[in-house]
């Protein structure tokens, strides 16, 4: 049995009829420092309440799917160090135990398919890892897009993946990869990228259609709304590929592996890019909630 606990602003949402937007937990625990932390998952949240939805943050904690955090919780997350970070392989596991987690991309889907929400707003989502034809190294976000019928919200995948593996693997599944207001695909912390995008779409309402679409064709999985971040916090892909570069072979010489990769090589960057990655991830997060929430508030109209 699946102990649920839904914060009192879900549970009102619901009984009024209020749109939701699922968000992910490890952006909190393993993606920024304390007390950055806190206040880009306040700020994150104030954006999906200011653009029309309700926010629902994710996480378990001791043993119950937390299905949105008061501000007490909220709190207390971001100050702890013992959170595991959970994946599809791990998500039933840490509830059976009654163990504290923060959810990935893969694990808040799940959240989400489980609490009725369908739409979900991150930073970027994994993918195939540089060096993956070795390695084996590939998100089970992507495998999670093709079987979760979850709308996800990011701007790309990050950057310090392989992303025309990543994006190879997405159309091999079958997942929809949408462009939001342009012909090519963002590349996280850079609005565009030398990918085209398979799909463009340039409002909201025609991303909720395309949501709803597939629920009436009984497709399987979500589908990926790629969105750019605002041109004034980008960081150009020229300036960010030698630093990537140089923190990848870091990663390597340190033996960096698994789930702790990616959180090391965005440390890294924060201290390659003077903090300016950190302060782009911001932006881009806060960007995604409210189309996020944009695209909430037309499923909840149709």
């Amino acid at each position: 049995m699946i102990h649920i606990a839904e914060s009192p602003e879900v549970t009102e949402a619901r009984a009024e009829g209020r749109p939701l937007v699922a968000l992910e937990s490890t952006i909190i625990t393993h993606g920024m420092p304390w007390p950055k932390n806190l206040e880009t998952a306040r700020a994150v949240e104030d954006a999906v309440r200011e653009s029309g939805a309700t926010p629902a943050t994710m996480a378990v904690v001791d043993g119950k799917l937390r299905v949105g955090l008061d501000a007490v919780a909220l709190e207390g997350l971001a100050q702890r160090s013992d959170v595991r970070k959970l994946s599809r392989a791990d998500f039933a596991a840490c509830l059976a135990t009654g163990g504290t987690g923060a959810t990935t991309v893969a694990a808040t889907m799940i959240a989400a398919r489980i609490a009725g929400i369908g739409v979900f707003a991150t930073g970027g989502i994994g993918g195939v890892h540089r060096g993956a034809e070795t390695s084996f190294d590939i998100s089970a976000d992507l495998h999670e897009l093709a079987q979760t019928a979850v709308t996800v919200v990011a701007a790309g995948a990050k950057a310090i993946l392989d992303l025309d593996k990543t994006y190879e693997v997405l159309e091999t599944l079958g997942v929809p990869v949408i462009a939001y207001g342009q012909d090519s695909l963002p590349a996280f912390w850079s609005r565009t990228s030398p990918l085209a995008a398979p799909l463009r779409m340039d409002s909201a309402a025609e991303i909720a259609r395309a949501h709803a679409m597939r629920a009436a064709l009984g497709l399987p999985g979500g589908q990926l709304v790629a969105n750019p971040i605002p041109e004034a916090d980008e960081i150009p892909a020229e300036t960010l590929a030698p630093l990537i570069a140089r923190a990848l072979a870091d990663a390597e010489a340190e033996g960096i592996g698994q789930k702790a990769v990616t959180p090391f090589l965005l440390d890294r960057l924060f201290t390659l890019t003077e903090g300016r990655s950190l302060e782009a991830n911001i932006s881009l997060v806060l960007n995604n909630a409210r189309l996020a929430a944009a695209i909430a508030r037309e499923l909840g109209a149709a």
